[in-house]
């Protein structure tokens, strides 16, 4: 069992192991990567306040180094979705699990909070490499089936909407993702020199989250 990793974008930052860890602690013997060593550091120390005993590889989601059908379950919490070519890396996370094995997938989708919060920022990010897609696109099954194609069989997609009550208001959400959210800092950074540009992705972001904020929570899909 492993977790995939993603590619992440400059600044990001994070926790990496929020699948793989639990995996661990449930008894599977797991192997979690990412491209960035940071993230891979922050993973360790994760798991060892949780006393979780894991297999931690720095790879690169679209050629990883691993042989084969060496998995039972190859898995991606939010992380194979940054990977900018994203033919190559669902085709790696379905060579490296076995035949009759699991791929396991929790992506935002595009017409949920996170995308909704792309969509926000597409115009004030940098350009993508060519080639790539909106990370969301992970979330839509008929994409997801077009990536893994007949390689896989018995596709099945379920919807969940997450509850999230850390802002009580629209400022402390686009804040936090401003100063903790790798593509939000990539693209904040990207327009840092036009004041004005940052100030209207603000108050982009700021009307996204009035839309969904109630009672002090907001519920992402």
């Amino acid at each position: 069992m492993r977790h995939p990793p993603g590619r992440p974008g400059p600044g990001r930052r994070g926790r990496l192991g929020h699948a793989a860890i639990p995996a661990a602690l449930a008894g599977a013997d797991v192997t979690a990567c990412d491209l960035t060593p940071e993230l891979l550091e922050a993973g360790r120390r994760f798991a060892g306040a949780r006393g979780a005993r894991l297999d931690w590889r720095e790879a690169d989601a679209e050629a990883l180094p691993f042989a084969d059908g060496e998995f039972d379950t190859a898995m991606s919490c939010v992380g194979v979705v940054f990977a900018p070519h994203r033919q190559r890396a669902a085709y790696e996370l379905v060579r490296v699990c076995r035949p009759g094995g699991t791929v396991g997938l929790i992506n935002w989708t595009p017409e949920g909070f996170i995308g909704k919060m792309f969509a926000a920022m597409r115009p004030y990010a940098p350009p993508p490499p060519p080639g790539a897609q909106p990370p969301p696109l992970w979330g839509d099954p008929e994409h997801v089936h077009s990536l893994l194609g007949d390689r896989v069989s018995d596709v099945q997609a379920r919807r969940q909407q997450l509850r999230v009550d850390r802002f009580a208001r629209p400022e402390e959400f686009w804040e936090f993702f401003k100063t903790c959210y790798g593509p939000a800092i990539a693209t904040y950074r990207f327009i840092a020199d036009d004041p004005g540009r940052a100030a209207a992705l603000d108050t982009a972001l700021d009307g996204l989250a009035r839309q969904h904020l109630a009672d002090g929570a907001m519920d992402w899909e």
